[in-house]
């Protein structure tokens, strides 16, 4: 519910709301753009209701669309340690960020990495956990919260090998093993293989179709892609109550000369740059703030948006619904307004809106 009485915006309580659990999807809609829309204005309120297969009726003509092309790698993999237990392992450190070397032991291709451990008990330093025979993993070094420095040791492409052995790492909040259809419905239909390298979906782009993608350039709607591999730590919690305090994540963008181009020919013709996802937005600004402007980029983002950053970039922004007290919703609500974007999700739970990454879109206009 919307809060009554003022609290500061920088107060984590300001970006409370109660969901009942009912509220969040466990499974994604039957199609793609079946999802539900709402239209939220910037500063003023919900504006529509209608479907995703409707987006191109709502966004401004000839806008120019920035969506993730990050590959969500099925960096899960189960298997037995040395004395029996059995041991989950999730990579962290995106695939296509590894530098591998070969081993002139065993022929494997090996390379430091980071990924979370879970197991009865924990590994030991110098352990190896052999997944199949073409992957191990070797423990060097605790980072805490079941978190490790490991050393990858693998035979062929890790890729394809993770395909075959690995399943979806499905958010913590989806209370149910991965199935077959994620490796697909978990994924974005422009997901590029050279950019396999995301722990989870940017999920606003889970919503795009082929059939919507045509109709969105028919309407001479643009298309410029970023690259954010999104890591594990989208879903930490905000734990300072001081949202000021707060410690963000750091992760991997790419913003090529193409798409810099792309915005700012939209900026100088006075057309609104649309963000696809909040992975997007993180990539633009992020960007943008290590650049001064928006030019051809390589590199990491601890960007924190929040209530009373100046965007430089992005204008508008398509979303799904987050997890009270988040980064995500924080950033929002920096874009939106934070009575409004509240207004919107007390009616989006009272409506029967589906949450979280398998639930329905905003866009904000």
């Amino acid at each position: 519910m919307p809060h009554s009485s003022p609290i500061p915006a920088f107060d984590l309580e300001a970006y409370d709301f109660d969901l009942p659990a009912q509220s969040i999807a466990a499974y994604p809609s039957a199609e793609r753009e079946d999802s539900r829309l709402m239209v939220l204005r910037r500063g003023g309120g919900v504006e529509a209701e209608a479907a995703v297969a409707d987006l191109a009726g709502f966004l401004p003509p000839e806008c120019l669309l920035v969506a993730n092309n990050t590959k969500v790698v099925p960096a899960r993999v189960r298997g037995r340690r040395p004395s029996g237990g059995a041991v989950e392992f999730l990579l962290l450190t995106p695939p296509v960020l590894l530098t591998p070397e070969a081993s002139s032991q065993t022929g494997r291709h090996r390379a430091h990495a980071q990924g979370l451990v879970r197991a009865s008990r924990g590994p030991r330093r110098g352990e190896v956990i052999e997944f199949s025979s073409e992957f191990a993993v070797e423990i060097a070094v605790s980072l805490g919260f079941g978190r490790f420095e490991v050393i990858l040791h693998w035979s062929g492409d890790l890729v394809a090998i993770l395909e075959r052995i690995g399943s979806v790492p499905l958010p913590p909040y989806i209370r149910r093993e991965a199935e077959e259809r994620d490796k697909a419905r978990y994924q974005t239909i422009y997901a590029r293989d050279d950019k396999a390298g995301s722990s989870a979906a940017p999920t606003a782009g889970l919503h795009f179709s082929p059939r919507l993608r045509r109709e969105l350039e028919g309407r001479g709607i643009g298309w410029a892609e970023v690259t954010l591999h999104v890591g594990y730590g989208t879903f930490s919690p905000v734990r300072a109550r001081d949202i000021r305090e707060h410690a963000m994540h750091r992760e991997h963008i790419e913003i090529s000369r193409e798409t810099a181009q792309a915005v700012a020919l939209a900026k100088t013709q006075g057309r609104p740059v649309v963000a696809v996802g909040t992975t997007s937005v993180r990539a633009l600004e992020g960007a943008y703030r290590a650049c001064g402007e928006l030019r051809e980029y390589r590199g990491e983002t601890d960007i924190f948006i929040s209530p009373g950053y100046e965007f430089g970039v992005v204008d508008q922004c398509i979303t799904n619904f987050h997890l009270p007290k988040s980064s995500l919703l924080i950033m929002v609500c920096a874009l939106a307004g934070r009575q409004t974007v509240l207004s919107g999700y007390d009616r989006a739970v009272r409506s029967g809106y589906r949450f979280f990454s398998y639930g329905d879109a905003m866009l904000i206009l």
